[in-house]
């Protein structure tokens, strides 16, 4: 069975680094099956960057019929729902179906999209290893756990967590979580301890 990576970011990234690129060669070298969004920002750069490789495995998600960008014209999921705002809640159903579709995370986050912390959240929530790529350092980060996600909270600015958390309730879950998944290694499929995976998910670039 191959597994599935959901891929996501910030709406406010415009290019990706030879960092993420690499990261991204090591998923196609592997022949993972890429799970996308189709917003504009990091979903339509990671969409370019596999399109340029020429890279077919993907599945990318949207909500109704019809795709805001699907560069490769792969296969689309489509979620429908009855919120008729097309506001943060009405795109977050699409989200919580690529979480539950995946069986790891690749986000790419700049410390301020509550999108991309919603994402990271739900994926721990669903013990599911996440590798991060936290542009204000331009380092990467594996989480397994919510003392993982709350280190990497630490790194931010003190008023924007609060805001962040503010709306996601994020505090909140993963308190309530931390007490069923100190760890996820015993949740995480067992194709996890292969050199493949383990590589991808290393800190180092």
């Amino acid at each position: 069975m191959t597994t599935k990576v959901f891929i996501g970011g910030s709406r406010r990234i415009s290019r990706i680094n030879k960092h993420v690129k690499k990261r991204l060669d090591k998923i196609i070298q592997n022949e993972y099956t890429v799970i996308i969004g189709d917003a504009n920002g990091t979903d339509r750069c990671v969409q370019d960057y596999l399109f340029g490789k020429n890279y077919g495995n993907v599945l990318v998600f949207c909500m109704g019929s019809k795709c805001r960008n699907n560069i490769g014209n792969w296969q689309i999921r489509s979620i429908q729902t009855a919120e008729s705002n097309r506001d943060f809640h009405y795109y977050s159903t699409k989200d919580l179906e690529m979480v539950k579709e995946a069986d790891y995370g690749f986000m790419i986050w700049d410390a301020k999209s509550k999108g991309t912390l919603s994402n990271l959240v739900n994926l721990l929530k669903d013990s599911k290893k996440v590798l991060v790529y936290f542009s204000p350092e331009r380092n990467f980060y594996t989480l397994a756990t919510s003392d993982d996600l709350k280190r990497i909270l630490s790194k931010c600015d003190r008023t924007s967590v609060d805001a962040l958390e503010k709306k996601l309730n994020s505090s909140a879950v993963l308190q309530r979580e931390k007490g069923q998944q100190d760890s996820i290694s015993s949740a995480v499929p067992a194709e996890s301890t292969q050199l493949t995976l383990d590589d991808f998910f290393s800190a180092r670039s």
